[in-house]
């Protein structure tokens, strides 16, 4: 395990770039650090750390991601992030947990719109039993990125979409002035309105969503 996480990050640190770190930080806000290294050839060095039959054993992968999680360059946590998904067919009902850890720590959007859409929307269709639990928890915990995940999981479920999930969460959140929730409800709705774009333009038209929100949930609707 050791040698699998001073692999990845030594392979990194070799390829790192730092006109592009520099860059990358400016972007995000002087948040994060960064190797320098941009997606496609992140993605060239990670895959051989990717492969089925080379991956350590699930045993391994909450130590793993929570040690790669501490360390300070972004593009880790983007590895991570792959990583964890190809788990998620193996993912435990206890695994939720460390699927919260990675939404609340060193939070942005960049790693929580990842999180919430590919392994919290996958991970829901395998437990639907502790989502109901979870949603209302993230709802009232104040938490953005929590709340964010709660309105955004669904992003991809189209026709199984739970509209009066998706209704409940809106309303819990309606009258924030957080960017954040108020970008992810027009996401979702605008999402939606691919499948079913007349129930998306009722709700909209009678529900008091911020501009942001309307703007964003209508936008595909003609």
């Amino acid at each position: 395990m050791q040698d699998f996480i001073r692999s990845i990050e030594s392979e990194f640190k070799n390829n790192s770039n730092l006109k592009n770190a520099i860059a990358q930080k400016q972007y995000m806000k002087n948040k994060f650090e960064f190797f320098g290294i941009k997606a496609p050839k992140r993605r060239e060095i990670q895959k051989p750390f990717l492969i089925k039959a080379y991956l350590p054993p699930k045993s391994e992968l909450e130590k793993i991601v929570k040690t790669l999680w501490q360390k300070p360059q972004r593009e880790l946590y983007y590895f991570v992030q792959e990583f964890t998904q190809k788990y998620i067919k193996q993912l435990e009902k206890e695994d939720i947990e460390l699927l919260e850890y990675l939404i609340v720590n060193k939070s942005w959007w960049d790693t929580v719109d990842f999180i919430a859409v590919n392994l919290v929307g996958e991970y829901f269709k395998k437990y639907p039993q502790q989502r109901d639990d979870y949603i209302k928890k993230w709802l009232q915990s104040g938490n953005i990125w929590l709340q964010r995940t709660s309105l955004i999981f669904q992003l991809k479920y189209k026709t199984e979409i739970d509209i009066k999930l998706l209704t409940n969460s809106v309303q819990h959140l309606l009258g924030t002035k957080e960017f954040f929730i108020n970008k992810a409800i027009g996401w979702i709705l605008r999402e939606y309105s691919k499948t079913n774009p007349d129930w998306v333009l009722e709700f909209v038209n009678k529900t008091a969503l911020s501009n942001l929100s309307r703007r964003e949930a209508i936008r595909l609707i003609k």
